[in-house]
C-alpha cells in the first residue's frame, strides 16, 4: 500500500473512546473484535468481545451481518486501527477501533473479565 493511499484508509477509521463502544455494546449494536493474541485474550478481555487474533487477521472472516456496527480493539490501539484500516478492503466501509483499545478501557473503569490463577477462578469487575 502506497502512502497515499494508507493516509486514505487511516482517515477512514473511526475512533471510538471507551464509553461509546461501552454503549453500543450495552445497545447490542455492535461486535467487538479483539485482534489481540489468544494468550492475551484469555488472560484479560472485554465482555462480549470475539477473538480474531491481527497474526490471523482475515477481514473476510468477521462475522458481518449488516446490522450491527464493527469495531476493533487491542492493547492500546496500534493493532486494532491496523486491522480496521485492512478491512476497508472489504464491502463494509463502516470501519471502528476503539481508541487506547484495553488500556483506556480499564483506565474508564469499564468491566473486564480476567482469570484469577490464585483461586482458578474467573471474575468481572472495573479496573478501578
Amino acid at each position: 500500500m502506497d502512502i497515499e493511499i494508507a493516509d486514505q484508509a487511516k482517515s477512514r477509521v473511526i475512533d471510538l473512546d471507551p464509553e461509546k463502544v461501552s454503549t453500543l455494546l450495552t445497545k447490542n449494536a455492535c461486535l467487538l473484535i479483539d485482534v489481540r493474541e489468544t494468550g492475551e485474550f484469555e488472560a484479560e478481555r472485554i465482555p462480549g468481545a470475539m477473538l480474531l487474533p491481527l497474526s490471523e487477521f482475515d477481514p473476510k472472516s468477521v462475522p458481518f451481518e449488516g446490522r450491527r456496527r464493527i469495531i476493533s480493539h487491542c492493547g492500546t490501539g496500534k493493532r486494532s486501527h491496523n486491522a480496521a484500516s485492512r478491512s476497508l478492503s472489504t464491502a463494509n466501509d463502516d470501519v471502528s477501533h476503539l481508541t487506547g483499545g484495553l488500556r483506556a478501557w480499564k483506565e474508564a473503569g469499564l468491566e473486564t473479565i480476567s482469570f484469577d490463577p490464585e483461586t482458578g477462578k474467573w471474575r468481572q469487575a472495573p479496573y478501578r
